[in-house]
């Protein structure tokens, strides 16, 4: 695309455009949400769980149309610059002064209403044809401070998203098959503790094995972050099935359980001590605000993205609600392990040795799928940082510096630590907070003034959220700071009892 930061990409299909989505959200969040379940109660754990699919989805349409308006502003910034470049060439005398002190296309939107624009058609103006990433509409609608805040905000999430992710495929790597050449082969998860000093294979041991697999997964998928991330398609379509066997498997095979009667399972209604730990899950297991520009702007027919949204949110609220009432009451408590599929790998539970290892290598499917996204988002938003307007970058800088400072970093966090809780921590209860619900409510509040200041109070968005009032952006705004408050006062009387 001619004068654009991060390129487009080949369109797909809205329903190729849902399996992206149901790739992204459902990732290493669900699967340690049938242990969350089980600490804070069933009823609160439904609630919750229900209210924060929600509160993501509200979020979701924020952003859908924060992306038309910033499609828009380009749109018309384009049309006036066109028209500029008309007049000077009618005109052969000189400029006068007003005219050079309107030169800049927005500070001209803060001045008239746009008129010659929406009688051209400005039901059209606010297609969603130009990948605009969140990087670029925060430089679009905020002001220096909220830009700096944006990014900060945002780096940090990717990065710690990144690190996680290259250190989690490794590790479950090596557990599988560390301990098939051991006593355990029968059980991956039979909770059996080892130092990364234990033997692996002969001579090699555990973290040698770890830092071999780490190599091999950077080898592999590292290169998917220099380009686009429709470069997966057909490998995200192959996978989305993969996951849909992989729920729909633990589902059924945990009803067959409760069905001959092996059920273990007695999960309390409520425990309030667990509500943090299911707070930080259900963030991470409807994460997806970030990537959206990347996976929106694609899709070849946008007349009723809002829907289609609203229908994976739907698929997955089920998924998740029945994978973890059926795990709940499956397992007892004490047994159900942090990552569910381990659940799975244990002789007792499943005879057939090609289903546990596929659920119990399950993870690394999932993971891996979603680096290249994560991967290329975390790149294009380090790209509309450092741009400026009508500049372009070296080939170089484009598709070689841009991607290395993405893709190093977490890879070497992850080469000299397997152990990010604390990273998890941070990256969930403070940064995707504020991915997840502040920054998507700025977007709408910002994106709706400027578009009544460019455009006129009677222009409609045609991406518009159905929550249009302001009413629901305050409501973000409030959940989002009493989350922040909430995450930290637990955090500092845990530290105080400790």
């Amino acid at each position: 695309m001619a004068g654009g930061i991060t390129d487009t990409g080949e369109l797909y299909s809205p329903y190729v455009g849902l399996v992206y989505m149901f790739n992204l959200i459902v990732g290493t969040g669900a699967l340690t949400m049938p242990k969350a379940f089980a600490t804070a109660g069933w009823l609160v754990s439904l609630v919750l769980l229900m209210f924060l699919g929600f509160m993501s989805y509200m979020t979701t349409t924020f952003v859908v149309e924060a992306m038309a308006a910033a499609n828009a502003q380009l749109r018309w910034k384009r049309m006036e610059k066109r028209k500029e470049d008309d007049e000077d060439e009618d005109s052969s005398s000189g400029v006068s002064d007003s005219d050079v002190l309107l030169q800049d296309g927005y500070e001209r939107a803060e001045t008239r209403p746009i008129l010659s624009v929406q009688r051209r058609g400005s039901a059209n103006i606010f297609e969603i044809t130009e990948r605009v990433e969140m990087g670029q509409m925060a430089s679009m609608f905020f002001n220096k401070v909220g830009v700096n805040l944006f990014y900060f905000c945002i780096i940090i999430y990717l990065y710690g998203d990144l690190a996680i992710y290259a250190a989690a495929v490794p590790v479950s790597l090596m557990q599988v098959t560390c301990s098939v050449t051991g006593n355990h082969s029968c059980s991956v998860g039979d909770g059996t503790k080892y130092n990364d000093t234990d033997k692996c294979w002969g001579p090699i041991r555990r973290i040698d094995a770890y830092r071999l697999y780490l190599a091999a997964f950077t080898l592999l998928l590292g290169p998917f972050t220099f380009f686009n991330v429709q470069k997966t398609k057909y490998l995200q379509i192959m996978t989305s099935l993969m996951r849909w066997i992989a729920f729909i498997l633990m589902i059924i095979l945990a009803l067959i359980r409760i069905g001959r009667g092996q059920a273990e399972g007695h999960p309390s209604m409520a425990q309030l001590s667990g509500i943090r730990n299911l707070f930080g899950v259900c963030v991470y297991s409807f994460m997806c605000q970030h990537s959206l520009p990347s996976l929106i702007t694609p899709i070849s027919k946008k007349k009723h993205v809002n829907k289609l949204v609203l229908l994976d949110y739907i698929l997955i609220l089920a998924f998740y609600s029945l994978l973890s009432f059926t795990a709940i009451y499956c397992f007892r408590n004490d047994t159900l392990m942090d990552m569910y599929t381990l659940n799975f790998t244990n002789c007792e539970i499943i005879s057939v040795a090609f289903i546990r290892y596929f659920l119990g290598l399950f993870p690394v499917f999932t993971i891996s799928t979603n680096f290249p996204i994560i991967a290329v988002t975390l790149r294009n938003n380090w790209k509309t940082l450092f741009h400026r307007e009508g500049g372009t970058y070296p080939w170089v800088v484009d598709r070689i510096v841009f991607p290395a400072i993405t893709l190093i970093p977490p890879v070497l966090v992850a080469f000299c630590t397997h152990d990010l809780e604390s990273l998890v921590g941070i990256t969930g209860a403070y940064a995707g907070n504020g991915i997840q619900y502040l920054i998507p409510a700025f977007l709408a509040y910002c994106s709706r003034k400027d578009t009544q200041l460019v455009f006129g109070s009677g222009t409609v968005n045609k991406h518009l959220s159905p929550f249009r009032h302001s009413f629901w952006i305050v409501f973000v705004l409030i959940w989002g700071f009493s989350c922040f408050v909430f995450v930290t006062a637990n955090i500092v009387l845990s530290e105080s009892k400790l």
